[in-house]
Protein backbone atom coordinates (compact mmCIF):
# COMPACT_ATOMS: atom_id res chain seq x y z
CA UNK A 1 0.00 0.00 0.00
CA UNK A 2 1.05 3.33 -1.32
CA UNK A 3 1.72 5.88 1.51
CA UNK A 4 1.27 9.55 0.52
CA UNK A 5 3.73 11.97 1.48
CA UNK A 6 1.97 15.71 2.46
CA UNK A 7 3.91 19.12 3.39
CA UNK A 8 3.36 22.55 3.78
CA UNK A 9 5.71 25.02 2.85
CA UNK A 10 4.95 28.69 3.32
CA UNK A 11 6.62 31.31 1.65
CA UNK A 12 7.16 34.28 2.63
CA UNK A 13 7.39 36.09 -0.27
CA UNK A 14 6.78 33.74 -4.11
CA UNK A 15 7.43 34.59 -7.35
CA UNK A 16 4.47 33.37 -9.39
CA UNK A 17 5.28 33.85 -13.54
CA UNK A 18 4.30 37.09 -13.29
CA UNK A 19 4.75 39.33 -10.12
CA UNK A 20 6.01 38.89 -6.53
CA UNK A 21 2.78 37.42 -4.03
CA UNK A 22 3.33 37.31 0.09
CA UNK A 23 2.67 34.94 1.93
CA UNK A 24 1.57 32.19 -0.21
CA UNK A 25 0.96 28.37 1.30
CA UNK A 26 1.63 25.45 -0.50
CA UNK A 27 -0.03 21.99 -0.21
CA UNK A 28 2.17 19.47 -1.33
CA UNK A 29 2.06 15.92 -1.81
CA UNK A 30 4.06 13.02 -3.02
CA UNK A 31 6.28 15.56 -4.49
CA UNK A 32 3.79 17.69 -6.79
CA UNK A 33 2.05 20.95 -6.04
CA UNK A 34 -1.70 19.82 -5.01
CA UNK A 35 -3.02 23.63 -4.11
CA UNK A 36 -1.33 27.37 -4.12
CA UNK A 37 -3.06 29.35 -1.58
CA UNK A 38 -2.44 33.10 -1.39
CA UNK A 39 -3.24 35.73 1.36
CA UNK A 40 -2.22 33.92 4.17
CA UNK A 41 -0.25 36.29 6.49
CA UNK A 42 1.47 34.09 8.95
CA UNK A 43 3.12 30.24 8.61
CA UNK A 44 0.22 27.79 9.09
CA UNK A 45 0.79 25.38 12.15
CA UNK A 46 3.30 22.72 11.20
CA UNK A 47 4.19 24.23 7.75
CA UNK A 48 8.10 24.00 6.52
CA UNK A 49 9.15 28.50 6.58
CA UNK A 50 10.80 29.85 3.58
CA UNK A 51 11.68 33.43 4.37
CA UNK A 52 12.97 35.78 1.60
CA UNK A 53 11.86 35.20 -2.13
CA UNK A 54 11.09 31.55 -3.08
CA UNK A 55 11.23 30.95 -6.81
CA UNK A 56 10.47 27.66 -8.94
CA UNK A 57 13.49 25.38 -9.27
CA UNK A 58 16.28 26.65 -11.10
CA UNK A 59 17.40 24.54 -14.10
CA UNK A 60 21.08 24.34 -15.15
CA UNK A 61 20.15 22.78 -19.34
CA UNK A 62 24.14 22.28 -20.06
CA UNK A 63 26.71 20.77 -17.78
CA UNK A 64 30.29 19.05 -18.01
CA UNK A 65 30.40 17.79 -14.39
CA UNK A 66 34.39 16.69 -14.71
CA UNK A 67 35.00 20.52 -16.08
CA UNK A 68 34.36 21.78 -12.70
CA UNK A 69 37.95 20.22 -11.59
CA UNK A 70 39.63 22.98 -14.17
CA UNK A 71 38.04 26.03 -12.23
CA UNK A 72 41.20 28.25 -11.52
CA UNK A 73 43.68 25.63 -13.23
CA UNK A 74 42.62 26.91 -16.61
CA UNK A 75 43.62 30.25 -15.54
CA UNK A 76 46.93 30.34 -15.52
CA UNK A 77 48.51 32.28 -18.92
CA UNK A 78 46.67 32.74 -22.02
CA UNK A 79 45.63 30.59 -25.14
CA UNK A 80 42.17 29.88 -26.78
CA UNK A 81 39.38 27.55 -26.77
CA UNK A 82 41.91 25.44 -28.41
CA UNK A 83 44.60 25.04 -26.30
CA UNK A 84 42.22 25.01 -22.79
CA UNK A 85 40.69 22.07 -24.61
CA UNK A 86 44.00 20.38 -24.56
CA UNK A 87 43.90 21.16 -20.60
CA UNK A 88 40.64 19.36 -20.29
CA UNK A 89 41.74 16.07 -22.35
CA UNK A 90 44.34 15.70 -19.11
CA UNK A 91 41.76 15.67 -16.65
CA UNK A 92 39.21 13.44 -18.84
CA UNK A 93 42.22 10.28 -19.12
CA UNK A 94 41.91 10.68 -14.75
CA UNK A 95 38.41 10.03 -14.46
CA UNK A 96 36.86 6.13 -13.49
CA UNK A 97 33.46 5.42 -12.82
CA UNK A 98 34.15 5.90 -9.14
CA UNK A 99 36.40 9.36 -9.48
CA UNK A 100 33.63 10.68 -11.82
CA UNK A 101 30.52 9.63 -9.44
CA UNK A 102 32.76 11.31 -6.18
CA UNK A 103 33.22 14.43 -8.30
CA UNK A 104 29.72 14.45 -10.22
CA UNK A 105 28.11 14.14 -6.59
CA UNK A 106 29.63 16.66 -5.15
CA UNK A 107 29.48 19.43 -8.69
CA UNK A 108 25.24 18.41 -8.07
CA UNK A 109 25.63 19.29 -4.39
CA UNK A 110 27.55 22.76 -5.46
CA UNK A 111 24.31 23.38 -8.10
CA UNK A 112 21.90 22.40 -5.35
CA UNK A 113 23.43 25.07 -2.83
CA UNK A 114 23.30 27.45 -5.96
CA UNK A 115 19.15 26.36 -6.34
CA UNK A 116 19.27 24.13 -8.93
CA UNK A 117 16.34 21.20 -8.93
CA UNK A 118 17.91 19.39 -12.52
CA UNK A 119 20.52 19.13 -14.42
CA UNK A 120 21.51 18.27 -18.72
CA UNK A 121 24.63 16.25 -17.87
CA UNK A 122 25.86 16.50 -21.60
CA UNK A 123 27.89 12.99 -21.03
CA UNK A 124 30.73 11.88 -23.45
CA UNK A 125 33.26 10.19 -21.38
CA UNK A 126 32.14 6.52 -22.48
CA UNK A 127 34.55 4.35 -21.80
CA UNK A 128 38.27 3.64 -20.28
CA UNK A 129 41.17 4.95 -21.25
CA UNK A 130 42.42 3.96 -24.99
CA UNK A 131 38.68 3.24 -26.01
CA UNK A 132 37.99 -0.16 -23.94
CA UNK A 133 34.16 -0.55 -22.50
CA UNK A 134 33.71 -0.85 -19.18
CA UNK A 135 32.49 -4.63 -17.96
CA UNK A 136 28.94 -2.28 -17.75
CA UNK A 137 29.13 -0.20 -20.68
CA UNK A 138 27.25 2.59 -19.09
CA UNK A 139 29.48 2.74 -16.00
CA UNK A 140 30.14 6.25 -16.81
CA UNK A 141 26.70 7.74 -17.32
CA UNK A 142 25.18 5.17 -14.31
CA UNK A 143 28.03 7.40 -12.11
CA UNK A 144 26.12 9.79 -12.82
CA UNK A 145 22.58 9.17 -12.49
CA UNK A 146 23.75 7.74 -8.76
CA UNK A 147 25.47 11.33 -8.17
CA UNK A 148 22.37 12.96 -8.83
CA UNK A 149 20.07 10.67 -6.72
CA UNK A 150 23.14 11.89 -4.01
CA UNK A 151 22.45 15.11 -4.19
CA UNK A 152 19.13 15.47 -4.10
CA UNK A 153 18.58 16.86 -8.08
CA UNK A 154 17.06 15.10 -10.84
CA UNK A 155 18.95 14.62 -14.18
CA UNK A 156 18.93 14.34 -17.72
CA UNK A 157 21.48 12.69 -18.72
CA UNK A 158 22.25 13.37 -22.41
CA UNK A 159 24.36 10.70 -23.99
CA UNK A 160 26.31 12.07 -26.44
CA UNK A 161 27.66 10.40 -29.71
CA UNK A 162 31.30 11.73 -30.14
CA UNK A 163 32.81 9.58 -32.95
CA UNK A 164 35.32 12.20 -35.17
CA UNK A 165 38.05 14.28 -33.81
CA UNK A 166 37.05 16.65 -37.11
CA UNK A 167 35.45 16.17 -40.65
CA UNK A 168 36.57 12.95 -41.76
CA UNK A 169 38.88 12.37 -38.65
CA UNK A 170 39.42 9.52 -36.60
CA UNK A 171 39.45 10.21 -32.96
CA UNK A 172 42.57 11.20 -31.99
CA UNK A 173 44.01 9.48 -28.42
CA UNK A 174 42.03 11.51 -26.01
CA UNK A 175 39.09 11.22 -27.70
CA UNK A 176 38.76 7.37 -28.07
CA UNK A 177 36.95 6.93 -24.79
CA UNK A 178 34.41 9.15 -26.13
CA UNK A 179 33.70 6.97 -29.34
CA UNK A 180 31.51 3.92 -29.79
CA UNK A 181 32.81 3.50 -33.18
CA UNK A 182 29.59 4.27 -35.25
CA UNK A 183 26.34 6.09 -34.65
CA UNK A 184 24.75 2.43 -34.52
CA UNK A 185 27.12 1.12 -31.65
CA UNK A 186 26.26 4.47 -29.73
CA UNK A 187 21.97 3.86 -30.18
CA UNK A 188 22.80 0.46 -29.20
CA UNK A 189 24.63 0.71 -26.28
CA UNK A 190 22.88 3.95 -24.68
CA UNK A 191 19.45 1.84 -25.43
CA UNK A 192 20.16 0.33 -22.35
CA UNK A 193 20.07 3.06 -19.99
CA UNK A 194 16.83 3.14 -18.21
CA UNK A 195 14.86 6.03 -16.76
CA UNK A 196 13.78 6.24 -13.18
CA UNK A 197 11.78 9.08 -10.87
CA UNK A 198 14.87 11.46 -10.89
CA UNK A 199 16.59 10.96 -14.35
CA UNK A 200 15.65 10.74 -18.14
CA UNK A 201 17.93 9.66 -21.06
CA UNK A 202 18.10 11.88 -23.43
CA UNK A 203 20.89 11.89 -27.05
CA UNK A 204 23.02 14.61 -28.02
CA UNK A 205 25.49 15.07 -30.98
CA UNK A 206 28.91 16.60 -29.60
CA UNK A 207 29.32 18.56 -32.70
CA UNK A 208 28.98 18.46 -36.23
CA UNK A 209 32.97 17.97 -36.29
CA UNK A 210 32.66 15.08 -34.03
CA UNK A 211 29.98 13.23 -35.83
CA UNK A 212 29.95 12.61 -39.04
CA UNK A 213 27.08 13.72 -41.60
CA UNK A 214 25.90 10.63 -42.90
CA UNK A 215 25.80 9.44 -38.80
CA UNK A 216 23.22 12.50 -37.97
CA UNK A 217 19.92 10.61 -38.88
CA UNK A 218 20.89 8.04 -36.56
CA UNK A 219 21.39 10.23 -33.38
CA UNK A 220 18.21 12.02 -34.67
CA UNK A 221 15.76 9.12 -35.16
CA UNK A 222 16.77 7.78 -31.72
CA UNK A 223 16.10 10.69 -30.03
CA UNK A 224 12.69 10.85 -32.38
CA UNK A 225 11.81 7.00 -31.57
CA UNK A 226 11.62 8.31 -27.83
CA UNK A 227 10.45 11.71 -27.82
CA UNK A 228 13.73 12.34 -26.16
CA UNK A 229 15.62 15.66 -25.80
CA UNK A 230 18.59 16.18 -28.34
CA UNK A 231 21.17 18.50 -27.66
CA UNK A 232 24.65 19.87 -29.66
CA UNK A 233 27.01 22.31 -29.29
CA UNK A 234 26.52 24.04 -32.60
CA UNK A 235 28.91 27.20 -33.60
CA UNK A 236 30.69 27.54 -30.31
CA UNK A 237 33.87 28.51 -32.52
CA UNK A 238 34.57 30.19 -36.32
CA UNK A 239 37.08 27.36 -36.76
CA UNK A 240 34.41 25.19 -36.53
CA UNK A 241 32.24 27.21 -38.72
CA UNK A 242 35.25 27.09 -41.27
CA UNK A 243 35.64 23.89 -41.42
CA UNK A 244 31.80 22.85 -41.61
CA UNK A 245 31.81 25.19 -44.56
CA UNK A 246 35.06 23.61 -46.59
CA UNK A 247 34.25 20.09 -45.92
CA UNK A 248 30.43 20.51 -46.60
CA UNK A 249 29.72 23.87 -48.44
CA UNK A 250 27.19 24.70 -45.42
CA UNK A 251 26.99 26.58 -42.19
CA UNK A 252 26.77 23.55 -39.21
CA UNK A 253 22.82 24.80 -38.59
CA UNK A 254 22.03 23.74 -42.11
CA UNK A 255 23.95 20.68 -41.98
CA UNK A 256 22.08 19.51 -38.85
CA UNK A 257 18.57 21.25 -41.21
CA UNK A 258 19.56 18.63 -43.82
CA UNK A 259 19.74 15.39 -41.59
CA UNK A 260 16.72 16.63 -40.08
CA UNK A 261 18.10 17.54 -36.01
CA UNK A 262 16.56 20.14 -35.88
CA UNK A 263 13.08 20.31 -34.08
CA UNK A 264 11.11 21.20 -30.45
CA UNK A 265 12.76 18.76 -29.03
CA UNK A 266 16.09 19.64 -30.02
CA UNK A 267 18.14 22.34 -28.20
CA UNK A 268 21.66 23.60 -30.23
CA UNK A 269 24.19 24.75 -27.06
CA UNK A 270 25.58 28.03 -27.56
CA UNK A 271 24.48 29.02 -30.95
CA UNK A 272 27.39 31.95 -30.70
CA UNK A 273 28.45 32.65 -34.63
CA UNK A 274 25.09 32.19 -36.94
CA UNK A 275 24.02 33.78 -40.41
CA UNK A 276 21.20 35.36 -40.69
CA UNK A 277 19.87 31.94 -42.34
CA UNK A 278 20.92 30.05 -39.51
CA UNK A 279 18.55 32.13 -37.18
CA UNK A 280 15.91 31.57 -39.31
CA UNK A 281 16.53 27.86 -39.49
CA UNK A 282 16.33 27.52 -35.54
CA UNK A 283 14.17 29.91 -35.08
CA UNK A 284 11.82 28.49 -38.01
CA UNK A 285 11.73 25.01 -36.48
CA UNK A 286 11.42 25.45 -32.94
CA UNK A 287 14.95 24.47 -31.94
CA UNK A 288 15.45 25.68 -28.34
CA UNK A 289 18.98 27.75 -27.42
CA UNK A 290 20.99 27.08 -24.88
CA UNK A 291 23.33 30.22 -23.68
CA UNK A 292 26.24 29.90 -21.25
CA UNK A 293 27.47 33.22 -21.12
CA UNK A 294 29.76 32.48 -17.45
CA UNK A 295 31.58 29.86 -20.25
CA UNK A 296 31.63 31.76 -23.08
CA UNK A 297 33.19 34.39 -21.85
CA UNK A 298 35.42 32.45 -19.95
CA UNK A 299 36.79 30.51 -23.26
CA UNK A 300 36.68 33.86 -25.24
CA UNK A 301 34.04 32.52 -27.65
CA UNK A 302 32.22 35.70 -28.18
CA UNK A 303 28.24 36.43 -27.43
CA UNK A 304 25.54 35.08 -29.38
CA UNK A 305 22.57 36.51 -31.04
CA UNK A 306 20.39 35.44 -28.11
CA UNK A 307 17.56 38.22 -28.99
CA UNK A 308 17.10 37.45 -32.38
CA UNK A 309 17.10 33.55 -31.87
CA UNK A 310 14.36 33.87 -29.31
CA UNK A 311 12.83 36.67 -31.58
CA UNK A 312 13.23 34.09 -34.83
CA UNK A 313 11.14 31.58 -32.61
CA UNK A 314 13.79 29.92 -30.14
CA UNK A 315 13.57 29.21 -26.77
CA UNK A 316 16.11 30.24 -24.64
CA UNK A 317 17.55 28.01 -21.55
CA UNK A 318 21.02 28.31 -19.66
CA UNK A 319 23.49 26.50 -18.29
CA UNK A 320 26.99 26.32 -16.56
CA UNK A 321 28.89 24.26 -18.86
CA UNK A 322 32.48 24.23 -17.93
CA UNK A 323 31.56 25.25 -14.52
CA UNK A 324 33.83 28.58 -14.37
CA UNK A 325 30.84 29.35 -11.67
CA UNK A 326 27.74 27.48 -10.95
CA UNK A 327 25.06 30.05 -10.82
CA UNK A 328 22.32 30.56 -12.74
CA UNK A 329 20.96 33.77 -11.29
CA UNK A 330 24.90 35.14 -12.98
CA UNK A 331 24.08 33.04 -16.14
CA UNK A 332 20.53 35.37 -16.39
CA UNK A 333 21.76 38.48 -15.94
CA UNK A 334 25.37 37.72 -18.17
CA UNK A 335 22.67 37.31 -20.78
CA UNK A 336 21.32 40.52 -20.23
CA UNK A 337 24.67 42.60 -19.65
CA UNK A 338 26.27 40.90 -22.54
CA UNK A 339 23.78 42.12 -24.56
CA UNK A 340 24.12 45.31 -23.54
CA UNK A 341 27.78 45.84 -23.83
CA UNK A 342 27.23 44.75 -27.79
CA UNK A 343 24.55 46.96 -28.71
CA UNK A 344 25.18 49.66 -25.89
CA UNK A 345 21.26 50.01 -24.91
CA UNK A 346 19.63 48.16 -22.18
CA UNK A 347 16.44 46.02 -21.51
CA UNK A 348 16.33 43.26 -23.64
CA UNK A 349 14.66 41.24 -21.35
CA UNK A 350 12.23 41.89 -18.52
CA UNK A 351 14.02 39.82 -15.38
CA UNK A 352 10.78 37.65 -15.42
CA UNK A 353 11.62 36.89 -18.93
CA UNK A 354 15.23 35.65 -17.41
CA UNK A 355 13.73 34.20 -15.16
CA UNK A 356 11.57 31.84 -17.00
CA UNK A 357 14.86 31.06 -19.05
CA UNK A 358 17.13 29.97 -16.03
CA UNK A 359 13.57 27.54 -14.85
CA UNK A 360 10.54 27.10 -16.62
CA UNK A 361 12.29 27.00 -20.32
CA UNK A 362 15.35 25.32 -18.85
CA UNK A 363 13.09 22.25 -17.67
CA UNK A 364 11.32 22.18 -20.40
CA UNK A 365 14.76 21.43 -22.44
CA UNK A 366 15.85 19.09 -20.66
CA UNK A 367 12.23 16.83 -20.97
CA UNK A 368 10.51 18.12 -17.78
CA UNK A 369 7.69 19.79 -19.19
CA UNK A 370 5.84 19.85 -15.65
CA UNK A 371 8.63 21.84 -13.45
CA UNK A 372 9.42 25.30 -13.35
CA UNK A 373 7.25 27.04 -12.23
CA UNK A 374 4.89 27.01 -8.79
CA UNK A 375 1.58 25.98 -9.99
CA UNK A 376 -1.15 23.18 -9.28
CA UNK A 377 0.16 19.67 -10.96
CA UNK A 378 3.95 21.04 -11.18
CA UNK A 379 6.71 19.46 -9.26
CA UNK A 380 7.48 21.20 -5.97
CA UNK A 381 10.65 22.70 -7.08
CA UNK A 382 11.37 25.68 -4.79
CA UNK A 383 14.72 27.53 -5.12
CA UNK A 384 14.50 31.00 -1.93
CA UNK A 385 16.63 33.78 -2.26
CA UNK A 386 17.57 35.73 1.18
CA UNK A 387 16.34 39.57 0.58
CA UNK A 388 18.25 40.38 3.84
CA UNK A 389 22.10 39.63 2.28
CA UNK A 390 24.47 42.52 1.66
CA UNK A 391 23.51 42.48 -1.85
CA UNK A 392 19.78 42.07 -1.35
CA UNK A 393 18.86 44.02 1.15
CA UNK A 394 16.79 47.58 0.11
CA UNK A 395 14.65 46.73 -2.72
CA UNK A 396 11.02 46.59 -2.28
CA UNK A 397 9.95 42.89 -2.08
CA UNK A 398 7.62 43.68 -5.22
CA UNK A 399 10.60 44.31 -7.17
CA UNK A 400 11.85 40.43 -6.03
CA UNK A 401 12.70 39.67 -9.27
CA UNK A 402 14.87 42.52 -10.41
CA UNK A 403 16.73 41.70 -7.22
CA UNK A 404 17.22 38.08 -7.60
CA UNK A 405 18.59 38.48 -11.24
CA UNK A 406 20.54 41.57 -10.96
CA UNK A 407 21.60 41.72 -7.93
CA UNK A 408 21.41 38.07 -5.67
CA UNK A 409 24.13 35.59 -6.39
CA UNK A 410 24.15 31.78 -5.54
CA UNK A 411 25.52 32.62 -2.40
CA UNK A 412 22.20 34.10 -1.72
CA UNK A 413 20.14 31.04 -2.21
CA UNK A 414 18.68 29.71 1.72
CA UNK A 415 16.52 26.69 0.36
CA UNK A 416 16.21 24.44 -2.11
CA UNK A 417 12.80 21.83 -2.66
CA UNK A 418 13.19 19.03 -5.06
CA UNK A 419 9.89 17.34 -5.69
CA UNK A 420 9.24 18.36 -1.96
CA UNK A 421 12.18 17.25 -0.71
CA UNK A 422 13.98 19.81 1.13
CA UNK A 423 17.73 19.79 -0.45
CA UNK A 424 19.54 22.68 0.94
CA UNK A 425 18.18 24.43 3.80
CA UNK A 426 19.41 27.52 5.68
CA UNK A 427 21.87 27.60 3.18
CA UNK A 428 23.10 23.72 4.34
CA UNK A 429 22.86 20.59 1.84
CA UNK A 430 21.00 18.24 3.81
CA UNK A 431 22.67 15.06 1.67
CA UNK A 432 25.96 16.10 1.58
CA UNK A 433 27.82 17.59 4.79
CA UNK A 434 30.60 19.13 3.53
CA UNK A 435 30.27 20.01 0.02
CA UNK A 436 33.67 22.42 -0.13
CA UNK A 437 35.57 19.16 1.36
CA UNK A 438 33.90 17.03 -0.85
CA UNK A 439 34.73 18.89 -3.88
CA UNK A 440 38.48 19.60 -2.89
CA UNK A 441 39.15 15.51 -2.57
CA UNK A 442 37.51 14.63 -5.35
CA UNK A 443 38.83 17.17 -7.87
CA UNK A 444 42.32 16.23 -6.13
CA UNK A 445 41.44 12.44 -6.33
CA UNK A 446 42.27 13.08 -10.46
CA UNK A 447 45.20 15.11 -10.10
CA UNK A 448 46.99 12.62 -7.86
Amino acid sequence: MRVTTRTTYWLEHAWLDTHVEPGVALEVADGRITAVRTEVPAPPPGAEVLRGLTLPGLANAHSHAFHRALRGTVQVGSGTFWTWRELMYGFAEELTPETYHALARAVYAEMALAGVSCVGEFHYVHHAPGGTPYADPNAMGEALIAAAADAGIRITLLDTAYLSSGFGEPPNAHQLRFSDGSAEAWAERCSVLKERDHARIGAAVHSVRAVPAGQLATVAGWAEERRAPLHVHLSEQTAENDACLAAHGRTPTRLLADHGVLGPRTTGVHNTHLTDEDIALLGGSGTGTCMCPTTERDLADGIGPAVALQRAGSPLSLGSDSHAVIDLLEEARAMELNERLRTRTRGHWTAAALLRAASADGHAALGWDDAGAIQTGMRADLTTIALDSVRTAGPLPRLGAETAVFAATAADVRHTVVGGRHVVRDGAHTLVPDVPQALARAVEALRA
